[in-house]
This record gives C-alpha cells, structure tokens and sequence, in this order.
C-alpha cells in the first residue's frame, strides 16, 4: 500500500481544516451553551461549504455530489470531526448514500434537493425495544389490496428528524424462519413529514453532541402509495448493506479529528505549563501519557485509512470496518480522558473544548454499532472458518 497522500487529498485536507477553523470553530461556544444551532447560521455556514466544494462530497459524481472515493471521503471526514458534531454535519451536510439507491424519479424528487442544500434527509431504523437487533423490530407497513402500504410502529433516536423534510424508514414487512428463529423481513420506504398519521416527536436531552438532536417517529395508520419503497420489497438489509456499509468508518474517522485536536491541547499545555520548576512534559507521569496517546492515534489512523483504502478497492469485510470503528471510538475516549488528566482541573473547564471532546465520545460506542456488537462481527469472522 501507498501511504502517501495525493496532491488532491492533501488540497481536501487543507481545504476543510482552514474552513472547519474559520466557519466552524467560531460558534462552537453558542451551539455548547444554547444547546441548539439556529436555522439562519445553519443557512449562512451551508452557503460557504457549497462555495468552497466541501457540500456533499460523499455522494457519487453521476449524481451530482462531490464524488470523493472512500479514502478521500475519510480524510474529509477526519478534519470535519474537529468541530461540533451538529455544526459540520447539519452546516456541511452529507446526504445519506442510500438516496442514491433510489429510483430516477426518487433520486430527483429526494437526493437531488439534499444535494442543492434545499433539504435534509434522515434513516429512521432504531425502536425503543429493538436497538441494536433490527431484526426484531415492531414497527411494520402491511400491504393492502390497492398495492399502498399501511405503516403502524414508533422510532426513536432518530437524528435531526426534526428539519428533515422527509425520512427513510425501515419497517417489517414479513418474515422468514431461520436457523435461530423466526426473523422480520424489512423494506425501506420514503415518507415525507407532514403526512397523515406521521408525526416527529421531540426526541431526549443527551449529554454528547450538543446541537445535534434527535426525534421520536410516529406512525398510525400511515398510508403510504406503492412507489414510496426504496429499492424492493423486503430489500431492506440489501439497500443499507450495499450503500451504508462505510457509515461506521464515517463514524472512525469523525473520532480520529476530535481525538487529534484534544492530543494537541495535551501535548502543547505539557510544553508550556510549569509545576516543581520545569515543565510537565518532562516528569515522566505525564511524558508517557503522550507517548501511548501518540501510539493509539496512530493505530486507529492506520486501520481506518486501511479499511478505506480497502473498501475503493472492493476489498474490505465487516469485520475490517467493525476493528476500525472499535478502535478509533475506544481510543478517542482514551485521549479525551488522558488529555483531560494532563490539564487537571483546568481540563473540565468550558473554556477548552476538552470536556466536551470527553462528553461526545461517550456516544461513540455506542451508535452506529456497540462496541460489543463490533466486537461480536470481529470475533464471528474469526470462528466462521473453523465452523464455529
């Protein structure tokens, strides 16, 4: 493997950190005290991020979005992560890849608008009984006579739901029996909020990602014409399996900006702050936290850039992203905790963005696939050889 970077990728990192520094950094303090990130600096920062190239860059170039490959993707994705989570991902918005699953006529009537920056979308799969397990989710749509679909169920934690204009939803749509039980056959439909029998709920305060909210969805007796469904019936695994398969390195790459900014911090105030008559850099309490700090950001680097590197060439299995999910997300909860610990007191404080770095890593490991989840794909891989 090459490990230098190209002129283009080295112009997107660039690129993205001074906008990220410029556009983003700046009204990080308001979205962590309010709590919310109004609609107008939301309008004003998308503008920006259109005119400098960095909107929708994860989308395929025959669509009309950026087009970057996943490693490129992945670095873009590493430098948007020094921010706010609800400041890059709603003011510099990447459209799910699933639209792109979509019909000629979805594609236009959904990604198209997304792409433009005239709308958001969001994915609607996790029930307040069925997290991790989607195949036992509830929710369901039953087909009528007339060829609509009836949708009944409720999601919850479903993020920015609340200025989408419309949400991907995954409902359970029959069943087949397997090896280990009875499992829900899933089929994902298009449904555009305001709809009868839709409803988007205030979702719950949470301690990570200030800003960046999440909804509760209601569906009774939803009605919902044919050609709603994204890709086909009882296709739903297959459509999120074939375009959201690099949401977790999208995830491992996020964690590996925020992880690097809060190692800075740590290494700078240990080259300047002065205890006992030297600097802290030099007691040997605090110099070996950097050097393990150093050591497991670049470890998760690694195995994220692999991954990437893997998926552009067809290469990559579930356990190759689970391991660079797992690691990336456990070891940014290791540097926030550590850098903080160098810092003492001063590291909790709001005027460093350490503790909030510490307070959004918690989330982490938690969606987009536990960490026991990653860790249950990774060890399967292991066993399945040897029929285990």
């Amino acid at each position: 493997m090459d490990f230098k970077l190209s002129d283009e990728q080295e112009m997107i990192i660039n690129t993205t950190r001074a906008f990220v520094e410029k556009e983003l950094y700046p009204h990080e303090e308001l979205i962590e005290k309010s709590g919310s990130l109004p609609l107008e600096l939301v309008k004003e920062i998308q503008k920006k991020a259109i005119k400098a190239g960095l909107y929708a860059a994860n989308i395929p170039e025959e669509f009309g979005g950026g087009g970057l490959d996943t490693l490129s993707w992945l670095l873009y994705e590493k430098e948007l992560g020094r921010a706010n989570y609800a400041l890059h991902w709603t003011c510099v918005a990447r459209p799910s890849n699933i639209l792109c699953a979509g019909t000629a006529e979805q594609r236009e009537k959904y990604l198209k608008p997304c792409i433009r920056g005239d709308t958001w979308d969001c994915l609607a799969m996790t029930e307040p009984e069925a997290g991790s397990d989607l195949r036992g989710m509830k929710a369901s749509a039953v087909q009528e006579k007339s060829g609509d679909w009836i949708l009944n169920g409720t999601k919850h934690f479903i993020s920015h739901a609340d200025i989408a204009d419309f949400a991907i939803v995954f409902m359970a749509t029959g069943e087949e029996i397997t090896s280990h039980g009875p499992k829900k056959l899933i089929t994902a439909f298009f449904v555009d909020k305001g709809m009868t029998g839709f409803d988007v709920r205030n979702g719950y305060k949470n301690v990570s990602h200030r800003g960046y909210t999440n909804c509760i969805l209601d569906f009774n007796n939803c009605r919902l014409p044919k050609d709603s469904i994204l890709g086909e019936i009882n296709g739903g695994f297959d459509v999120a399996n074939n375009w959201l398969g690099a949401t977790r390195l999208q995830v491992a790459a996020t964690c590996l900006g925020r992880a690097d900014r809060a190692f800075k911090h740590a290494v700078e105030w240990s080259a300047t702050r002065k205890q006992f008559g030297q600097t802290i850099g030099k007691f040997q309490g605090v110099s070996f936290k950097l050097a393990d700090m150093a050591m497991e950001l670049k470890a998760a680097d690694l195995m994220v850039m692999e991954a990437g590197w893997k998926y552009d060439q067809n290469l990559a299995t579930d356990a190759d992203m689970a391991m660079a999910k797992l690691k990336a997300t456990e070891m940014l909860a290791m540097v926030a905790d550590e850098a903080i610990q160098i810092h003492g007191g001063m590291g909790l404080m709001e005027e460093l963005p350490l503790e909030r770095i510490w307070r959004d890593a918690r989330i982490e490991r938690i969606w987009e696939g536990t960490s026991e989840i990653q860790r249950h794909i990774i060890s399967r891989a292991l066993l399945r050889s040897l029929g285990a």
